[in-house]
């Protein structure tokens, strides 16, 4: 097996240091036979992107005419009209993955320091005759201090420059475009990058007579409005198009070669459930390189692609998104799929009042794939299905929303293990150690603990009763937010057991006998791997009323839902003996939480008498 190279981004060191490289140079043919202007290309993170646009600099650019070593015995070389085109433009390379600063005037200083650093590797040129002395003066306004216009049409002045001194057009490889427009939504300054962003790209494609041809790619498809409104030369290839959907990432027969390589034919069947499943275009069974190369290299099942990002956006959407969202995210690590539509011309500014935005970016992003596709022949409105990529992305996501609910201990799976175990006493316990540590951060109580007070719930939730001006003492108000904090309750303890979806099926708001349980924990198989039996469970949620004296009252309150609404005709259904169901109810007031039990045969409201009210 050849020497695996873990993130070796530079095309000309990978193929000199003889490492591991899937042959993608084929995509120079298809792009340069393309005859686009400008071509946009978005790809999820880690898919060899940079890697590509690497490889069209050395093949491209004068900088490395004669340097055949570098595609010999590839695909490219085979064609006699490429190798003569090999090194023939002058290119420039630029990217913005490093522009990830949480505010607008270092993002723009950063901005500015990747341009300077461009004109610094091509300063030779200015001290040449053909250019006069102001000319020069103003190839040297490009420095770190320099203004925003100066920094807008910097791209399209070397542009220029490089153009008049080897006597062609320029090339622009521009890597990971999106990168600080990402950073700015997350940080709050969307609004004041978006205009400097837009002038740049104008000068840069629109109104640059010395561009020949261009190349951009990065993560997502920002909307033509929001920074490509003057551009109508750029053509957008994104995951659902059919043009080079087997450019970026390797394909399945790739993978299987290198397992054979590498001596591992007989993880082919775990390598394709862990990684596999991402789809470009018609192309299915794509796979992740990050994750290849890491698994070639470590031999080990792991989360490799999926930890390579804070999913700091991710995880803002979903934690401010509806219960429409969190119910589809339910969906989605049960291993179901959801029917959408998508708009893949992603409006950042507008993505926190369009929901069907987060599935585009989630798909966009690689952590959902699209099964089928139907339009509607009467509207022609697409509807698309979609579900997690794979095995690595429902681990990530599993991880990710319990993290937003861990204490940084191990009371979370302490929990767990008592709900599973059934010990009442050790769940009270740990329930109320993470409540103590988690909740204050969440504002689901002001300083008076002993209830939850509406005006920290209406931070945390859009109450819109109250936000068209409603007094918050009115009852059908308090009504409507005291639902709200039990729908943040019931997200919390989700999130707990998202650790348990390999050992059960977890459903949420779903109809069962005479209405609709909160939680459902469904075994998938009766016994644990240490031989004990899988109990089925029914979790109902309560948050303490002012018309209740006692946590107690709302946990019999809670009970006596489950057994008179009769949540357990589901899993009776399934032929589960009833021995093996049990019935939690769990009152919250603040921070503070009690839990009651129901067995068949068992007390009608089981009480540990350490967390009882005194």
């Amino acid at each position: 097996m050849r020497k695996v190279s873990i993130g070796k981004q530079d095309y000309e060191s990978l193929i000199k240091s003889g490492c591991f490289y899937v042959d993608k140079t084929y995509f120079i043919k298809e792009w340069w036979e393309s005859q686009d202007d400008v071509t946009l290309i978005t790809r999820p993170r880690r898919f060899g992107k940079t890697l590509n646009m690497s490889m069209l600099e050395c093949f491209f650019s004068n900088k490395y005419a004669g340097r055949s070593d570098l595609f010999e015995g590839l695909s490219i070389w085979d064609d006699e009209k490429y190798r003569q085109l090999q090194g023939t433009y002058p290119v420039i390379f630029i990217s913005f993955a490093g522009v990830k600063q949480n505010n607008y005037l270092d993002t723009v200083k950063k901005i500015k320091k990747c341009i300077v650093e461009l004109y610094n590797k091509y300063d030779y040129i200015i001290k040449s005759d053909i250019f006069n002395n102001n000319e020069k003066e103003l190839y040297a306004l490009v420095k770190d201090t320099m203004d925003d216009v100066t920094a807008q049409g910097a791209l399209n002045t070397l542009s220029n420059y490089l153009s008049r001194y080897y006597k062609k057009k320029v090339i622009i490889l521009f890597d990971e475009y999106d990168t600080p427009m990402q950073e700015a939504y997350v940080n709050g300054f969307w609004n004041e990058l978006v205009d400097f962003i837009r002038s740049l790209f104008n000068s840069t494609f629109k109104t640059n007579p010395y561009l020949e041809r261009a190349v951009m790619t990065g993560i997502t498809r920002i909307s033509k409005e929001s920074i490509f409104s003057d551009l109508n030369n750029l053509n957008v290839i994104t995951t659902t198009n059919d043009e080079y959907n087997t450019s970026f990432g390797f394909t399945e027969n790739e993978v299987f070669a290198a397992l054979d390589e590498a001596g591992l034919s007989e993880k082919k069947d775990d390598v394709k459930l862990w990684y596999d499943g991402f789809t470009f275009g018609k192309h299915k069974d794509i796979y992740n390189p990050w994750s290849i190369t890491n698994y070639l290299d470590k031999k080990e099942f792991k989360t490799y692609w999926a930890d390579t990002s804070s999913n700091s956006l991710v995880g803002k959407l979903i934690q401010r998104g509806s219960p429409k969202i969190k119910k589809a995210m339910e969906k989605l690590l049960n291993g179901e799929y959801i029917t959408v539509g998508i708009d893949e011309q992603i409006v950042f500014d507008q993505l926190d009042n369009d929901e069907d935005a987060i599935w585009s970016l989630l798909l966009a992003s690689g952590y959902l794939k699209v099964d089928s596709m139907d339009i509607c022949v009467s509207t022609g409105e697409q509807k698309y299905e979609l579900s997690l990529t794979n095995l690595e992305v429902r681990v990530m996501f599993q991880k990710l929303i319990k993290g937003w609910f861990m204490t940084g201990d191990d009371s979370s799976n302490e929990f767990i293990s008592a709900l599973i175990d059934g010990d009442l006493e050790a769940m009270n316990y740990y329930i109320n150690e993470i409540t103590l540590n988690v909740f204050s951060s969440f504002d689901v109580a002001g300083k008076d603990e002993s209830r939850i007070r509406p005006e920290n719930l209406a931070s945390c939730y859009d109450c819109k009763g109250v936000a068209n001006g409603s007094s918050l003492n009115d009852s059908s108000n308090l009504y409507a937010m005291t639902r709200q904090s039990s729908r943040f309750y019931h997200g919390f303890v989700l999130g707990l057991m998202a650790g348990q979806r390999n050992t059960y099926i977890i459903k949420s708001n779903r109809e069962s006998g005479f209405g609709r349980y909160d939680v459902m924990m469904i075994p998938k198989q009766s016994t644990s791997e240490s031989g004990k039996k899988l109990p089925a469970i029914v979790l109902e949620f309560k948050v303490k009323r002012d018309s209740e004296k006692s946590l107690e009252e709302a946990v019999e309150a809670a009970l006596k839902q489950i057994e008179e609404k009769r949540y357990d005709e589901e899993i009776l259904a399934l032929g589960i003996e009833k021995e093996r169901i049990r019935h939690y109810g769990f009152a919250f007031e603040g921070k503070k939480v009690l839990i009651g039990r129901w067995t068949y045969g068992g007390k009608k409201n089981e009480l540990t008498d350490k967390y009882k009210s005194s």
